[in-house]
């Protein structure tokens, strides 16, 4: 499936630069962006040869004096072919059946009394590959990495609560040289366990799934504190990210939750 092109917003420097009110300065809160010798060799070679020759012509003489063996009879049952149309296999037998589809459609949906993020990462919910790379810090390195990984599409969903700030991404990859999407949320896993201060929980029903709390914030000069919390999961050909920023620390059971559900609709 072609993915579709639409008009994107910037990334996460926007978000912290517009904050609630849109106004940048004082107040507004900021979102953070691996040798042997020649002639004993012949003479061994050639003794092997001239043994092969004597092996094969001794087997044909034989053969030749031997009646030949009959063979059993082939036999085949007859299948009777089936009759009407073949049911369409449900989303619970082929995983296809959902991923092939509109990606958005997996997404969790914007919370009631929830607000629409102000110059957001997409106005249609689909990231291009270099709209994905810049959500990272390296984006340079992150395209190249994506692109060797066999980037396919990636959807994206936000939303805004007061300061708070939720974004979930789903990104999907070809998977023909290479499983990227669990390899993917397995590094992201290894390199948010090293850092410090940070809480980490086992996601219930992903496998290998995390979720992680940064109890230090990301500071900026003339920006308010941002905490954040991030997950990660995959499943089959698509890899689960969520992030949640704040002006204040971020619950477990608030990244948990978010993280839960949206795995539970891959």
């Amino acid at each position: 499936m072609a993915q579709p092109e639409g008009e994107l917003g910037d990334a996460r420097g926007d978000l912290g630069e517009t904050g609630e009110t849109g106004e940048t300065g004082e107040g507004a809160p900021a979102a953070p962006k691996r040798r042997r010798g020649l002639r004993t060799t012949l003479l061994v070679a050639t003794a092997a040869v001239l043994g092969v020759v004597a092996g094969t012509c001794t087997g044909y003489l034989v053969q030749a004096d031997r009646e030949p063996t009959k063979l059993p009879p082939l036999s085949q049952p007859v299948v009777k072919q089936a009759k009407g149309e073949v049911e369409k296999a449900s989303a619970a037998h082929d995983h296809q059946v959902k991923t092939e589809g509109d990606l958005r459609d997996l997404l969790l949906k914007k919370p009631k009394g929830t607000q629409s993020v102000p110059n957001g990462l997409s106005s249609d919910g689909w990231l291009t590959l270099e709209d994905y790379a810049d959500l990272w810090s390296d984006g340079t390195y992150n395209w190249e990495n994506e692109a060797s990984q066999e980037f396919r599409r990636s959807a994206v969903a936000q939303w805004k609560s007061g300061y708070q700030i939720v974004e979930i991404n789903l990104v999907q990859y070809r998977q023909v040289e290479t499983l990227a999407a669990g390899q993917g949320s397995a590094d992201e896993v290894t390199w948010r366990s090293e850092d410090a201060d940070t809480d980490s929980w086992s996601i219930p029903g992903t496998g290998d799934g995390m979720a992680f709390v940064h109890n230090t914030p990301d500071t900026k000069a003339g920006y308010l504190p941002m905490y954040s919390a991030e997950a990660y999961a995959w499943r089959g050909d698509i890899a689960m990210q969520v992030w949640v920023y704040d002006t204040k620390p971020v619950p477990k059971a608030k990244i948990l939750d978010l993280a839960k559900r949206q795995a539970a609709k891959l």
